[in-house]
């Protein structure tokens, strides 16, 4: 059997396997798709609108830039909750935001990002290489969403020391 044929073969198992009510991978794709163009747009209910009552943002087990305070990174719960990460995000300059590439399945969806940001209040500027995982529930909404970025340069253009 030939790579493309395994490949194949795995999904097909992966398919069949999966929740009954899971949403096909397709569609997680195309919903954070939607949330990034949502975000250059600055059309922060649309992203709202595809959340799960209860999703959960940056809600982990707490790391160094939270820690230390960085507006952006602290766990946010709920809609209400990701509606004042995005409030947070006002404090900073985007100068590029790009989303290089994207993986996942019915459950979850990695995004590769490369952003270059400043703070406005100290002028620091940073450019990063980060990774975003979107969790799904069975429904299609977005259940939780974790950030992974160098925490020590988020903490930093704020000002900010970070904890270790």
């Amino acid at each position: 059997m030939n790579l493309t044929a395994t490949r194949q073969a795995a999904a097909g198992e992966a398919a069949r396997t999966a929740h009954p009510d899971s949403v096909p991978p397709a569609s997680t794709l195309h919903t954070v798709q939607a949330i990034y163009q949502a975000f250059g747009q600055g059309d922060i209910a649309a992203i709202l609108a595809v959340l799960d009552d209860e999703v959960q943002w940056d809600v982990w087990h707490s790391h160094s830039a939270q820690q230390a305070g960085t507006p952006h990174l602290q766990p946010r719960l709920g809609r209400d909750g990701v509606a004042a990460f995005f409030q947070s995000l006002a404090d900073l300059e985007f100068h590029d935001f790009k989303v290089l590439g994207l993986s996942g399945d019915a459950h979850q969806v990695a995004a590769e990002i490369q952003i270059d940001f400043s703070a406005r209040a100290t002028g620091r500027r940073v450019q990063d290489e980060e990774l975003h995982l979107w969790t799904f529930g069975p429904d299609g909404r977005v259940r939780r969403l974790r950030h992974y970025v160098d925490t020590a340069k988020h903490a930093w253009v704020h000002g900010l020391t970070p904890r270790v």
